[in-house]
This record gives C-alpha cells, sequence and structure tokens, in this order.
C-alpha cells in the first residue's frame, strides 16, 4: 500500500506547507552554464534544508501528493520567461521536501515586476516577509493541501 494511503504520522511526517524565501535571482534551466544551473539548485537545496530542519528533527519523506507555489519579486522587470525559472528551483528541492518532482500535482508561478501593482489576501508570516524584503527574493511555498481540487 503506498505511503499516501497509511496514516501518517504526525511526529515524523513533514510537516507541510513548508515556505521559505531565496534573497537571490532565480538563474534559468536554459543557460548554458552547467555549474552556474548546479550552484544555483544547491542554494535552492541549502535554503530549503534550513528552513525543514527549523521545523522538524528528524522526519521522512513520503509521497503524498502536493502543490508549490513560486513568487519571484524582482528588482528590475524580468528580462526572461517567467516559466524558466520553474524548473531549477523545483530540481533543487528533491530529497529535501519530497523524494521525486513528479509528487508535484499543481505549480503556480508568478513574477512580481518593481511598479507594478498587485492585492494579496490573507498573507503567511512568510509572504508578509517576502513582500517586505528588498527584491530580489524568492518566495517557495510547498504544500500538502489539495483543497485546489474541489472545483465550484
Amino acid at each position: 500500500r503506498p505511503l499516501s494511503d497509511t496514516p501518517l504520522e504526525p511526529d515524523i511526517s513533514l510537516p507541510f506547507p513548508i515556505e521559505f524565501l531565496i534573497r537571490d535571482t532565480p538563474r534559468s534551466h536554459q543557460s548554458k552554464n552547467v555549474a552556474a544551473k548546479e550552484k544555483w539548485k544547491q542554494t535552492v537545496a541549502s535554503a530549503a534544508r534550513a528552513r525543514v530542519n527549523k521545523l522538524r528533527d528528524l522526519f521522512y519523506l513520503d509521497d503524498r501528493v502536493l502543490a508549490a507555489t513560486i513568487f519571484y519579486f524582482s528588482p528590475v522587470p524580468m528580462e526572461g520567461d517567467v516559466d524558466n525559472i520553474v524548473k531549477l528551483i523545483i530540481d533543487g528541492i528533491v530529497n529535501v521536501i519530497y523524494l521525486d518532482d513528479r509528487l508535484l500535482e499543481r505549480v503556480v508561478v508568478q513574477k512580481f515586476d518593481p511598479g507594478v501593482e498587485f492585492v494579496m489576501h490573507s498573507l503567511t508570516s512568510r509572504l508578509e516577509e517576502a513582500i517586505r524584503t528588498e527584491p530580489p527574493v524568492i518566495y517557495i511555498r510547498v504544500d500538502a493541501d489539495l483543497s485546489w481540487r474541489e472545483l465550484p
């Protein structure tokens, strides 16, 4: 029986949602600089690991279906395509927050260029921190809440 069908042990399961920030400019997966791409994935993994380690000392990664949100707050208008920043971020947190990126059933990505007004409701403290931080900053949230599957 898959782990997702078994009751989770609250004391050893990774507690979702997991939110963390990276104060840097994301790298594109289309870059030809392989070393820079690997370094960026390590930066993402390090930020995710630091957050996870603050949440729980001992945990296991299971096969729950997850959703990810990525918001990029840019200091200047973003030149590349927003979709090009996703892959390295998602790959960077494999084996830190989830075992395989195939567990991600939904990914929401949005860029926020300077000077473009926006309104957000129901801010978490981590998202509020991202909004108040001097760009560049990337807000990442991985969640096991699948309520978005419920269509009206």
